[in-house]
């Protein structure tokens, strides 16, 4: 079966990537192939594409160049450094997508590193994004997972692994910088042209194009934001090298799902100073789209002035493209109606989250035993009881619509993909086990309906359980 790809990528000019051919690993296992997601890209299971020992008739493997501000500083030219593009196709729904290998050997941009990724951190970026998926927020996709078979030198040897990542592009906000960097403005205006053809078709008939374009982007990722602080999601690495242009969540690295609540709670071992905590991930992301800006002052107004204050403009929409979601979101989960005050509502919030931090209350837990009828469970996450019947008192007297314990089961999980048990996961996997791994994949692609069968997975972690830092995979 063939496979219709029309690499779009490929045809820009050359200096936007470098044509890289995947390593081969002679002993290749097909650990697992997400046989929905391949059906919709008209992808059949290969475990050679997969492993990158052979390439399909019309893959195009590339490594695309790019930049970006790694915790506040600025390299400028970092790079697909162990992930190769082989293509793109079109989807069923008309939607084009890239296909990625990561883990699959060393490129132009491997910057002395081999190229190759850890078993651990496929498994883990399988998981997450798949399971982020299942929570409806926009994401890369996983759609097939190897295991190599052969050792990856890290502190220690660990087995390796190849990823293989869909994802509307892989464009970033890097991809911007590193352009602008060596003052290439033929070459950003490019990119906004290929970019706007490819995910925002309506900034084309805009009065400024650029402008309009800009304007689309900070809309998604404020968006964005507003989906993952809700689920408690902690990107971990929030670089402008992992901000996509498409707005969906992309590289999976040190990142985590809180257990206990609390808005500077970081698990990355390098964000030793709380950079990306999961409170600062809004204004992170604010901070990443004026970079974004700022490569785009040449083109935006002929006058630098002009140019700036539009700029200025489309950032100050931010906080309005954020705000509301989030708020809402979090009324969604607490059961309030959402004609309500937007004050009130996040004068409650404030009191609410609050609460949860000096209590060291599970989130997610909280919010999905709110929404049980019987809350003797929510009380028992709460350090001190008397606190969480206060605070229970004072949620009982707002009042909510009729059927808001249905609809708060609609949007709290009951299952996110711990820390702890994904751990687990990657402990078994590196004894060659891997039925913990396929049962947390089944188990997070339904994440609001209790099932008996994965109670387990529902758990919050016991103190001796509890995982304290994730790690990137490089």
């Amino acid at each position: 079966m063939g496979i219709a790809f029309d690499n779009s990528y490929a045809r820009l000019p050359e200096r936007f990537f470098s044509s890289q051919m995947p390593a081969k690993v002679p002993d290749a296992q097909l650990i697992r192939y997400n046989d929905e997601l391949g059906k919709q890209l008209g992808i059949p299971e290969d475990l050679g594409m997969f492993s990158g020992n052979h390439l399909p008739e019309g893959a195009q493997p590339i490594s695309q160049a790019y930049a970006g501000h790694q915790f506040g500083g600025f390299n400028p030219q970092l790079g697909d450094g162990r992930a190769i593009l082989l293509g793109e196709v079109v989807n069923d729904h008309g939607k084009r997508r890239d296909i990625q290998l990561k883990g699959s050997g060393r490129t132009a941009f491997s910057r002395g590193g081999d190229g190759k990724s850890a078993l651990g951190p496929v498994l883990r970026e399988y998981i997450v994004s798949e399971a982020m998926h299942a929570l409806g927020v926009p994401t890369t996709r996983a759609l097939a997972a190897v295991a190599t078979r052969e050792a990856v030198m890290r502190e220690e040897p660990t087995p390796g692994g190849v990823f293989t990542r869909v994802a509307a592009s892989h464009i970033r906000v890097g991809t911007f910088q590193f352009f602008a960097a060596q003052q290439d403005t033929e070459a950003v205006l490019e990119l906004v042209n290929h970019c706007i053809a490819r995910h925002y078709p309506q900034a084309a008939t805009a009065e400024n194009p650029v402008l309009a374009f800009l304007e689309c982007i900070i809309e998604a990722q404020a968006m964005l934001m507003a989906r993952w602080l809700p689920l408690g999601f902690i990107h971990g690495v929030m670089n402008t090298d992992n901000c996509s242009i498409s707005g969906e969540t992309i590289d999976y690295g040190p990142c985590a799902f809180m257990d206990d609540f609390h808005p500077d709670c970081v698990f990355s071992y390098i964000d030793r100073q709380a950079r990306y905590a999961w409170g600062n991930q809004p204004t992170i992301c604010h901070w990443n789209m004026t970079r974004l800006a700022e490569t785009l002052l040449p083109i935006l107004d002929p006058n630098a002035e002009r140019a700036k204050e539009l700029a200025e403009g489309a950032l100050g929409q931010f906080i309005g493209h954020f705000q509301e979601p989030y708020l809402n979101a979090f009324r969604e989960k607490l059961g309030l109606s959402t004609e309500k005050d937007l004050a009130k509502s996040g004068t409650f919030l404030k009191s609410t989250l609050g609460t949860m931090a000096r209590e060291e209350v599970d989130f997610s837990l909280f919010f999905r035993h709110l929404a049980a009828e019987n809350h003797v469970e929510l009380i028992a996450l709460f350090k001190n009881p008397e606190s969480g019947k206060t605070w229970l008192n004072e949620w009982q007297s707002i009042e909510r619509p009729a059927d808001s314990l249905v609809k708060m089961k609609a949007v709290n999980p009951i299952r996110i993909p711990r820390n702890h048990q994904i751990e687990k996961v990657i402990q078994a996997a590196y004894r060659d086990d891997f039925a913990p791994f396929h049962r947390m994949v089944e188990g997070m692609s339904d994440p609001f309906t209790e099932k008996a069968e994965y109670a387990d997975l529902e758990a919050a972690p016991l103190p001796e359980e509890r995982v304290q830092n994730t790690f990137c995979g490089t």
